[in-house]
């Protein structure tokens, strides 16, 4: 039986900062370990080294997660303050959608979106979405585009 990523959250920590990924979020832009290998690099299992890098480069990098995949928390405030601390492109009043090139589609703000068994989810900041119809985390993008040379 497939896992159900959507449930799976991982922590990594080096003492000041935790990274929270969230693999079902994650489209694979690549900016995380092209921006900071010494601690993102997919090659290795754990993929997250908190400790290769200082806290300052760790929470830097974290905030150009497009997808919102990794987020932080600091250990001296809390896992409380995640949510704030998430990846920051938000709308202040109004939403914007953005058509990634051979990508996803990024809508920008706090939506709702009503799943097929009639729940809502509630996004805030950023959600991409797939346009390439490959996802297997529809309707959000889960980087199946660049395996399938999605162009669009």
């Amino acid at each position: 039986m497939p896992q159900d990523l959507s449930r799976i959250t991982k922590k990594y920590t080096n003492g000041e900062v935790t990274i929270v990924w969230k693999p079902a979020r994650c489209i694979h832009s690549k900016k995380c370990f092209n921006g900071l290998p010494a601690v993102f690099d997919p090659s290795k299992r754990p993929w997250i080294d908190a400790g290769g890098s200082d806290t300052d480069h760790i929470i830097e990098q974290v905030k150009q997660c497009p997808s919102r995949a990794l987020s932080y928390f600091l250990n001296s405030e809390g896992e409380s303050s995640e949510a704030e601390r998430s990846v920051g492109e938000k709308a202040d009043t109004e939403t914007v959608v953005e058509a990634k090139p051979n990508g996803p589609l990024f809508v920008y703000g706090d939506i709702s979106i009503k799943k097929e068994n009639g729940t809502i989810e509630k996004r805030t900041d950023v959600t991409a979405f797939c346009r390439c119809g490959n996802s297997s985390n529809k309707p959000f993008c889960d980087g199946s585009h660049l395996k399938a040379e999605f162009k669009g």
